[in-house]
């Protein structure tokens, strides 16, 4: 027996199936966003290895031109000859590198000082600089204490009860734990990165076919052109990255040094590997330039901020339009506010690897509305 055409109860029942269908899929987006937040650091971490396995998949694949053979000993080869290269760069350099190092952090600790004393003789507050000042330090040493607590010399200097020993000790302890345990955090997400990006680049059609067997098969060779383009373009960005980040590095490194700035290897490396993050990065990268060679006097100064020109001006309008040219084309205001706000929802994490997320977005858009985005291209 079949239900009349106006029956009230059809119109009923499809706005309860709506209603109830809308609140599962706003309660599943909200839940989805609660992980994804709660999560972000693993998240972050995660797509590092994945860019990291497509890296070392790409070095492989031009290495297959040279040798030929399987993906496996592609891989082994590639891990060997960059393992060789840190060693060898470690073993060579490292004493050259810790001098460097020394050498640049204290011209760095004397050049803000010297910055600190400048702005207080022009009247400016400069508390702020006081790092290492804690505010019980502070408090301690400005609080008048009274007669009576003052050691007496014909007494000799007071010597500590057991809770004064007790609370320094466990102070102790307790820092030496936060920065034990922070350690213990980098160099375990260092080794995590590492090795995820191994295993992805040991079988990437492994996973590749494993992502496509979740997908509808109708939906299927879309799917495939998706997961293929955003593969295609991340091993762009990366190649072209790296080859910018080692040429920035080698100029910056040769010019510094025949200028005479202390710390020019050390200043070259930090210039070349600021360069993985767009804009930030080269003003980083300017900061320590001109930190560094104020006490080299006014000759350093402007050749070193010069030759920070130059190198900018080489990487923005010569590198990364040549190298990467066929990579990703973002425009700079939309890159910029992107690196800020995942910067500040996420840190250090969101500024690193703001590039290649807009990347991946700018390609599942353009398969999601090819006609709309050809149109705003044209």
């Amino acid at each position: 027996m079949s239900l009349p055409a106006d029956d009230p109860a059809l119109p009923r029942t499809s706005l309860a199936r709506s209603i109830t269908t809308g609140g599962i899929g706003i309660v599943t987006f909200a839940a989805v966003l609660a992980l994804a937040w709660y999560s972000a650091t693993t998240l972050f971490m995660l797509f590092a290895g994945i860019l990291f396995g497509v890296f070392l998949t790409a070095m492989a694949d031009l290495l297959r031109r040279v040798i030929g053979g399987g993906q496996t000993l592609r891989l082994v080869i590639v891990c060997m000859l960059f393992t060789g290269l840190l060693s060898g760069v470690a073993v060579l350099g490292g004493a050259t590198i810790a001098q460097q190092v020394t050498a640049l952090s204290s011209t760095i600790r004397a050049q803000l000082g010297n910055a600190k004393d400048f702005l207080e003789k022009q009247g400016i507050d400069t508390s702020f600089l006081n790092l290492g000042t804690t505010k019980a330090a502070v408090d301690d040493a400005t609080t008048p204490k009274p007669k009576e607590a003052s050691a007496s010399p014909s007494r000799g200097p007071k010597l500590p009860d057991a809770s004064a020993i007790a609370s320094g000790t466990g102070a102790i302890v307790s820092q030496t734990i936060k920065i034990l345990a922070g350690v213990f955090e980098g160099v375990g997400n260092f080794f995590v990165v590492i090795f995820l990006g191994l295993l992805l680049a040991a079988q990437p059609k492994l996973y590749r076919d494993g992502i496509l067997r979740f997908v509808p098969r109708q939906r299927l060779p879309e799917a495939a052109k998706l997961i293929d383009d955003i593969s295609q373009t991340l091993r762009r960005w990366l190649l072209g990255q790296m080859a910018t980040m080692t040429t920035l590095f080698l100029l910056t490194w040769i010019g510094l040094t025949l200028i005479g700035i202390p710390g020019a290897l050390v200043l070259g490396f930090i210039t070349g590997l600021l360069t993985f993050i767009p804009n930030v990065g080269a003003i980083l990268a300017g900061c320590l330039i001109v930190l560094a060679s104020l006490g080299s006097g006014w000759t350093a100064i402007i050749s070193a901020f010069g030759l920070y020109l130059a190198v900018q001006f080489l990487e923005g309008n010569v590198l990364t339009p040549l190298i990467q040219r066929h990579a990703i084309s973002i425009p700079p205001a939309t890159l910029f506010a992107a690196q800020i706000f995942l910067g500040v929802l996420f840190g250090l994490w969101g500024l690193a690897l703001a590039l290649p997320l807009i990347a991946v977005i700018k390609v599942v858009l353009n398969h999601a509305w090819p006609d709309q985005t050809a149109s705003a291209v044209t």
